[in-house]
């Protein structure tokens, strides 16, 4: 016998049980997202590996460590994307959608990470993107915040931080680093190994370090919002004045320098302590210099992204299971005669009824084996169709969630009390 072949380890399955709160939260997000007027966009799983490489930058986990790369029969190094905001940042230039124009556009789907698979982080995993282009000042910052928050309302989920800073603009980070470069060297003989490998290349992200060892080296560095200037501060300031006045509450994390090495200014995570060491769902922030990097015009930018897998861990956590998707109606077939006619009639039914679910029995089978299928399927009726209903032009419905008499009804008739029936549920 061949040897089964099993998923890709750190790569999961959606099985059918688990879709209906998959598309609880990927529909309650779209409709946030609608009303804050962001439209969505689509891009390929796989760019060029320049594009990661230019935007990312090079001397970070992601591109260094955590890339799917591969050459292709061209000979181009290709990517499967880790993260979603270079393409989208390409997909707009490319197509124009920056030119002397505003933009906020939201995407998802899933994006590729070689990292040590554990609960919260997977090797394939699943962010929905949002970003807004062409807004220089907070109040833009605020919306994409405002968006999270009113997402975290309409999946019921509370008891997450909102944790701020800014990392100031390109000058004062430079400044920065020479500061922190100049400590960190005096305690080289403590750093660990990814420390000493980061000390020269991207010194900022040492202080994202979970080492245990490195914290009290860290906490003692040099405070990056001393170096900021009077435009920053005005402008982290602005922000914090905008979420004080929306009721928000946030704490100020200096030590927040976020993976990416294209951020700038406003950085921001959502955080929960339920879910162990991977407690990160959201972040995002501003990166008003990635446009122009990537061969663009100077373009102000923010955006964040969900960690959907993460999201999905805490929905559970609460005892939520999604949305109903069982079938409103389960259809019995009795009889070679209503076998024949039962896929006819129950395309009648959607016809009346466009937002009815109904599952049809196929394979045939007596009565008590369908029904106790029909029961199976969570569904809230049981349609019968023997042969004596067909002549008759009759549907037998009988409740299987509640305590109702079973009655006939035409399927006109049946079709009426199913679209009232949807209408009240909502």
């Amino acid at each position: 016998m061949a040897q089964q072949i099993k998923a890709i380890r750190g790569m999961h399955d959606v099985l059918p049980e688990q879709a209906p709160l998959w598309r609880f939260l990927e529909d309650g997000v779209r409709d946030v997202l609608d009303g804050y007027g962001y439209a969505e966009m689509r891009m390929p799983i796989v760019e060029m590996t320049d594009l990661f490489k230019r935007s990312i930058g090079e001397v970070t986990d992601i591109v260094e460590k955590e890339m799917y790369s591969f050459e292709d029969r061209n000979g181009d190094s290709l990517t499967l994307r880790p993260e979603g905001t270079a393409g989208c940042v390409r997909a707009c230039m490319e197509n124009g959608l920056l030119h002397n124009q505003t933009q906020r556009v939201w995407y998802r789907g899933p994006m590729f990470r070689h990292e040590r698979p554990q609960k919260g982080r997977y090797r394939q995993f699943h962010q929905i993107g949002v970003e807004a282009f062409g807004f220089k000042g907070p109040d833009i910052d605020l919306e994409t915040i405002f968006i999270t928050r009113r997402i975290w309302q309409r999946l019921g989920l509370t008891d997450l931080e909102l944790q701020i800073n800014s990392l100031g603009d390109a000058a004062e980070r430079a400044a920065y680093r020479e500061l922190l470069v100049a400590y960190l060297d005096g305690h080289r003989d403590r750093l660990d190994g990814d420390s000493l490998r980061r000390l020269d290349g991207n010194p900022l992200r040492i202080l994202d370090s979970k080492n245990p060892e490195m914290q009290e080296i860290i906490e003692g560095a040099p405070n990056l919002f001393d170096q900021l200037g009077e435009e920053t501060r005005r402008h982290f300031n602005e922000l914090r004045a905008g979420l004080d006045a929306a009721g928000i509450p946030y704490r100020i994390n200096p030590r927040l320098v976020r993976g990416l090495d294209y951020y700038n200014r406003t950085v921001y995570e959502w955080v929960t302590t339920r879910l162990g060491a991977q407690g990160t769902v959201c972040a995002g922030g501003r990166f008003d210099g990635l446009v122009e990097q990537l061969g663009g015009r100077p373009t102000p930018a923010v955006g964040f992204a969900l960690g959907v897998e993460r999201l999905i861990a805490l929905l559970e956590e609460g005892g939520c299971n999604g949305s109903d998707l069982a079938p409103h109606a389960y259809l019995v077939l009795l009889g070679e005669g209503a076998e024949r006619q039962g896929v006819i009639i129950a395309e009648r039914l959607r016809e009346l009824a466009p937002r009815l679910r109904l599952q049809v029995h196929c394979g045939g089978g007596g009565f008590k084996g369908q029904f106790k299928k029909a029961d199976k399927s969570g569904a809230g009726h049981a349609l019968v169709v023997g042969d004596d209903e067909l002549k008759r032009g009759v549907l037998a419905i009988k409740p299987l969630r509640e305590a109702a008499e079973q009655r006939e009804l035409t399927v006109a008739e049946a079709a009426v009390l199913f679209n009232e029936l949807i209408e009240k549920k909502g």
